[in-house]
């Protein structure tokens, strides 16, 4: 029998197999993966599921690697399927260091999410453009206003609002949302209609995430963090976590268990780590693997 027949014999007689023992059509796999592509609910940007974070201690971590080592690290990141990048304003030099590490790579095959902050009376069209030629790029995929702590922040942020709207018309920045810390702001994010995106403090022991004090030295309330998440998504939010290896104080094994809290539990749809070394990038994949398996 030639080989190419033969092939399609063998083909056959195991599609018949499975048909035979499922009573049905063939079991599709779908096996979901760290670095597949999921979409930020209603925002409609596709990211992957983890992201490359760049403010571990305020990015004193990532800083410290040098401009050498940080292009480095990317470029493993990203050779590794991990496409979705994200940064903010108050770490320092990271916006800058970022665009260099990303230069030459194709823009399409990668996302940007920025953090930009709300205090002082800047120009947030000024901001926003400076921020993009720091990241040397023409666009964020998502832009967030950055560590809302008061449950006013929904009036108090409206002229950075309307600036992200401003933006969103002139595409350089194609969707919108918010990252808080404490309950009383994240109370404000279910009902919210400007929201597209909510980037919220997630993991399984409460450690550095939502209590009545946005700055507390003790424990935040995971129960009803993790209500106000399911709330957001039911009304078409996409809901990015942080705060996944509590700071850097977990062990492994608390690391799997958040990211396994953040998916199964939470409902997120993507989860940001910031990481110093190429092992801790392969162990995030592992982890949120294992907690997708």
């Amino acid at each position: 029998m030639p080989r190419h027949d033969r092939r399609e014999f063998l083909k056959a007689g195991f599609a018949a197999s499975t048909l035979a023992a499922t009573g049905g059509l063939p079991l599709k796999a779908t096996r979901e993966s760290a670095t597949d592509w999921v979409t930020l609910g209603k925002s409609g940007v596709k990211v992957t599921r983890l992201a490359f974070g760049t403010g571990s201690f305020s990015g004193r971590v990532q800083r410290d690697l040098g401009q050498d080592g940080f292009t480095r690290l990317v470029r493993y990141a990203y050779d590794q399927g991990i496409r979705f990048f994200e940064t903010a304003e108050s770490y320092a030099d990271m916006h800058r260091m970022l665009g260099v590490a990303l230069k030459g790579i194709p823009r399409d095959s990668y996302r940007i999410m920025s953090k930009m902050s709300t205090y002082g009376n800047g120009n947030p069209q000024a901001k926003i453009d400076e921020l993009r030629g720091l990241a040397n790029c023409e666009y964020f995929d998502v832009l967030l206003l950055h560590w809302q702590h008061t449950g006013t922040w929904p009036t108090d942020t409206r002229r950075w609002q309307d600036g992200i709207l401003e933006a969103e018309s002139k595409k350089t920045v194609v969707s919108h949302g918010a990252s808080v810390h404490g309950l009383p702001a994240l109370r404000q994010m279910p009902g919210n209609k400007w929201l597209d995106v909510a980037m919220i403090r997630m993991n399984h022991k409460g450690t550095s995430m939502d209590a009545e004090d946005y700055a507390t030295g003790g424990l935040g309330n995971v129960g009803e963090v993790v209500t106000h998440v399911h709330e957001v998504r039911k009304q078409g939010m996409g809901v990015i976590s942080m705060k996944l290896v509590g700071e850097g104080t977990f062990n492994r094994e608390d690391r799997q268990a958040a990211m396994k809290f953040a998916f199964k539990n939470a409902g997120v749809d993507c989860v940001t780590v910031g990481y110093k070394n190429t092992a801790e990038i392969d162990e995030a994949i592992e982890n949120l693997n294992l907690a997708l398996a």
